[in-house]
């Protein structure tokens, strides 16, 4: 566990930043942009958390919140450096556990029937922000894995976490008695 006793440190003031092997790369690298486009996706759930969202999800958002920080942990270690630099990491038992909350959630939503717009209730709201950052991160680690390796369930995990917040988004609006807002293709 780190202990943190000085925010700043300087190193950056050169716009480079440090991977957690110690190798240093500007600030606007893909590999940093992908984990902080996770650290981002983390406060955007942290924001659908502080709007109230139901009780019923709130528990599962913040175990991803937590997964999302083994994510981040896993992108800012180099593949090659794992073995020496052991760290959390994001396993397929985090992709299963998404998979079963999108199950639970789904037995009491009806079937999809239209394309459906951001909103309803503020917590749904933020729940589709969060989907859209989720799927910003996805696109990044994608481009990353084509250049160089990454943790063998970023991309996986992420997929399934951005079709996870939109199920939440959609229960959030149930649970509130919302009606999601439909796409009006004909408009």
């Amino acid at each position: 566990m780190p202990r943190i006793t000085k925010v700043y440190t300087r190193t950056g003031d050169d716009g480079t930043t440090a991977l957690g092997g110690g190798q240093r790369l500007p600030k606007d690298a893909l590999r940093i942009e992908s984990y902080g486009t996770v650290d981002e996706l983390s406060s955007q759930i942290g924001v659908a958390l502080a709007s109230g969202v139901d009780e019923s999800l709130a528990a599962s958002l913040l175990e991803i919140q937590n997964e999302l920080f083994h994510l981040g942990s896993d992108l800012c270690i180099l593949e090659e450096d794992k073995e020496r630099l052991p760290v959390p990491r994001i396993e397929p038992h985090h992709v299963e556990a998404l998979e079963r909350v999108m199950d639970r959630l789904n037995e009491d939503l009806g079937p999809l029937a239209n394309f459906i717009l951001p909103g309803g209730t503020l917590a749904a709201a933020q729940l589709h922000v969060a989907r859209t950052v989720c799927r910003r991160a996805e696109r990044l680690v994608v481009g990353l894995a084509r250049e160089e390796p990454v943790g063998a369930c970023a991309v996986r995990y992420l997929n399934r976490l951005s079709d996870t917040l939109f199920v939440m988004a959609r229960y959030q609006n149930w649970v509130s008695g919302s009606a999601d807002v439909l796409w009006d293709s004909r408009r």
